[in-house]
């Protein structure tokens, strides 16, 4: 598991991004920082000079009912957008999923009041059961 985590942590670091024309392919690496430790549990950080900054935390969490344990995450990146805003983006990552946070993420939209009035009227007025003969 260290393993495969420090091979996808050097394999972005090392992706080509040549197909870039703004000068983000040569953006220089100011901070790098990798900790693994021996009870599954890790850190990296990283900072780019054109204003890339993340950092994720792992570690190993016992999960009741499970007979192994379970990996929790959580990180968080920013960076700019090709329109120069400034993108944040949060995420947790455990026995639940993949929990993202961030304002350019989409959102769904909103019930329609109709459906939600249809769903009130069902909650209020459950089916009736038959009873069946044997």
């Amino acid at each position: 598991m260290k393993l495969l985590i420090v091979a996808i942590l050097v394999a972005g670091v090392c992706a080509d991004v040549s197909h870039l024309n703004n000068g983000e392919a040569n953006a220089k690496i100011l901070r790098q920082d990798i900790d693994i430790g021996q009870e599954g549990e890790y850190a990296w950080a990283i900072e780019t000079d054109n204003g890339i900054v993340a950092n994720e935390q792992g570690s190993l969490k016992a999960v009741p009912g499970a007979d192994v344990p379970a990996e929790t995450v959580q990180g968080q990146a920013s960076w700019k957008s090709p329109e120069g805003e400034a993108v944040q983006l949060t995420y947790v990552a455990d026995e639940n999923g993949y929990q993202p946070q961030g304002s350019h993420i989409p959102t769904p939209p909103p019930i329609p009041v109709a459906i939600l009035r249809a769903l009130d009227y069902i909650r209020e007025h459950p089916p009736k059961v038959e009873k069946q003969l044997i």
